[in-house]
């Protein structure tokens, strides 16, 4: 969740880092922090708060050098503060790091160090790596950072400086995405590549167990153990705009907006409609593996994880092979019945949740094939699956999931289509009417985007309540539970999803009057249950929007309004339903006044358990 940039060469590299910091602001932090170092002297600010905090701070003096590292923290050991912010340093001052990640024998390390000599000042696991590196340090902190994480156990993405070595940075990285950004008399690292798009396209992605040592004109990949790692040069195609608001309020209304576009790329070279194909370069599943495939897992955290449960429903309809979806934070601990006749499949937005990357390590462990979807090129989950399909949604600033949430779907759609047709579960003509009527989704959703009007209406009614809960059957069920998602996370009312059917188990007990309830009921075949369910709530006064297909005019009778979508193949309706309900929350936070790009005690990517 934590953001690192690290800078060296002939510019000034506190603006470089500050501005870095910034656009690693999506990740989450309540806190910020930068150390440059110039040929005379370290300066070292940090402060608990935004980065707006941190500027205050340096009241428009920026300390002066051309090496630096800078860190945007989110708390996992002590309270956010402005001692337990980052950077750390050691005993002398004289190394100084920042962590992304969790060092899980931190307490023995620090009771070891103290027994050494050492006094530590913060509350955070962080603060033993300095000392251990003041501790090894014997003339060469690329040696002494190599001694140092042979200690550490758990994950890291490590940047170190020390006024000892002032034209250089070093840093390691475990279980913690680390990129080493390549320029002309000047070098970077970072946590992700917004970070330094603005100065460099040309990145080294680092893996695992690798250790870079950077200067303004060298930079040197490494193992653990100190062997040259040769590196590809990774080109950043997309361009720095695509990071921008561009012209939006916000992050996540630009994002929503980006939908269309998003739907188009995910699909691009993917459906052949004359030849009844669907072509997933990276994913290379043949019949003989998937004949023998008896379970499919689906693992994912929050929203990937709503997204799974579609998937479960479309890849059994399709091909006939059970599948339990399962939350990732709990899926290694309950010792998973898994052997070489189940198939993984792992959903992550960042590619890096901690949760979703170790369960993915889990099922190869246990001899399963791994399917991953991301977002994210280069990312740990996409290196590690055994098949990739990407979801080419762009860069996703705002913390709440949008355009990757659909394009989850979409990606789903595609691996049900493509199992299905590899094992003959399905006619050539059912496979060729889903995705002729997946080719018709970004105009679908452009008519959605086109006309908004009542969805702010609805939404401004929505935020004047503490209460609101979903209902839906079938593939309107998981829906529910993601439309709940996105209004409690950015608007911070409490709202609830639950299978419409289990009203009368316990959750009508709710309703009262005005308490609003949103009801999808895309899913035609379940229209009759759903549309009694509905009518249990208002005879109980609730107050009802549905959200229906295009034509559907008996809706209207039941409910106080409705939102209408186009009507598109059934196992498809989540990908257009899921729009508005991403509206409704977006228009109930802002009329709630509420920071909807980076909402409270939340993170974008979740790189630690």
């Amino acid at each position: 969740m934590c953001g690192i940039v690290g800078y060296v060469g002939e510019k000034q590299a506190a603006p470089i880092l500050l501005d870095g910091l910034k656009r690693l602001e999506y990740r989450g932090y309540d806190s910020a922090g930068i150390a440059i170092h110039n040929c005379r002297h370290t300066s070292l600010i940090k402060t608990e708060g935004k980065i707006k905090v941190l500027e205050e701070k340096l009241g428009g003096a920026y300390p002066e050098g051309g090496v630096g590292i800078g860190h945007t923290r989110w708390a996992t050991h002590g309270k956010p503060s402005d001692v337990n912010a980052h950077p750390h340093t050691d005993c002398t001052g004289d190394f100084i790091v920042v962590h992304n990640g969790i060092i899980e024998n931190y307490q023995e390390l620090k009771e070891w160090l103290q027994s050494e000599g050492h006094v530590f000042k913060s509350e955070t696991d962080t603060e033993v790596v300095p000392h251990l590196i003041e501790h090894y340090y014997d003339g060469d902190l690329f040696e002494a950072l190599k001694k140092t994480i042979s200690r550490l156990e758990g994950s890291f993405a490590l940047g170190v400086i020390s006024r000892r070595e002032p034209g250089t940075i070093v840093a390691a990285r475990k279980s913690s995405p680390l990129i080493a950004g390549l320029g002309e008399g000047e070098n970077f690292i970072a946590s992700d590549i917004p970070a330094i798009l603005q100065h460099t396209r040309r990145v080294y992605i680092l893996e695992d167990g690798e250790m870079v040592k950077i200067t303004k004109d060298k930079v040197e990949v490494t193992d653990f153990t100190g062997n040259p790692v040769a590196k590809p040069v990774f080109e950043v195609k997309w361009d720095a705009v695509a990071a921008e608001k561009g012209g939006y309020p916000h992050f996540m209304l630009k994002e929503i907006h980006e939908q269309p576009k998003a739907f188009k790329d995910t699909m691009a070279g993917r459906i052949f409609l004359e030849k009844c194909e669907i072509k997933l370069d990276d994913v290379h599943l043949g019949r003989d593996y998937l004949q023998s495939i008896k379970k499919i897992f689906i693992v994912a955290c929050g929203t990937a994880y709503h997204a799974g449960m579609v998937g479960k429903y479309i890849i059994e309809k399709l091909t006939r092979i059970p599948v339990e979806v399962d939350i990732a934070s709990e899926f290694r601990y309950r010792d998973p019945m898994i052997d070489k006749n189940t198939m993984v499949i792992i959903i992550s937005q960042s590619g890096e949740t901690a949760d979703t990357l170790a369960a993915l390590r889990e099922s190869r462990k246990l001899g399963a094939r791994v399917l991953a979807i991301t977002n994210v090129v280069g990312s740990s989950v996409s290196r590690e699956a055994d098949d990739i399909i990407y979801t080419w949604a762009g860069p996703e600033i705002a913390v709440a999931s949008t355009k990757a949430y659909s394009t989850q779907l979409i990606a789903l759609d595609l691996i049900a289509l493509y199992i299905a047709k590899t094992i003959g579960t399905i006619s050539e003509d059912t496979i060729r009417e889903i995705a002729t009527a997946m080719k018709k989704l970004p105009e679908q959703a452009k008519t959605i985007l086109d006309s908004v009007d009542t969805l702010k209406t609805l939404g401004r009614k929505l935020s004047e309540h503490q209460d609101v809960f979903y209902i839906g059957r079938g593939l309107d069920y998981p829906l529910s539970l993601e439309g709940a998602l996105k209004l409690k996370e950015i608007s911070y009312i409490h709202a609830e999803a639950y299978a419409a059917g289990e009203l009368k188990h316990g959750t009508l007990a709710l309703i009262e009057e005005g308490v609003p309830v949103i009801a999808p009921v895309t899913q035609e075949h379940l229209f009759e249950k759903t549309l009694s369910n509905i009518k249990e709530v208002k005879a109980r006064d609730g107050y009802v929007i549905a959200i229906a297909n295009e034509g559907n005019e008996e809706i209207k009778k039941s409910v106080d309004d409705v939102i209408y979508i186009p009507k598109t193949h059934p196992l498809l309706s989540p990908i257009l339903t899921v729009i508005p309900m991403q509206l409704l929350a977006y228009y109930a936070a802002v009329a709630r006044g509420c920071d909807v790009d980076k909402p409270r005690n939340l993170a974008k990517s979740v790189t630690v358990e």
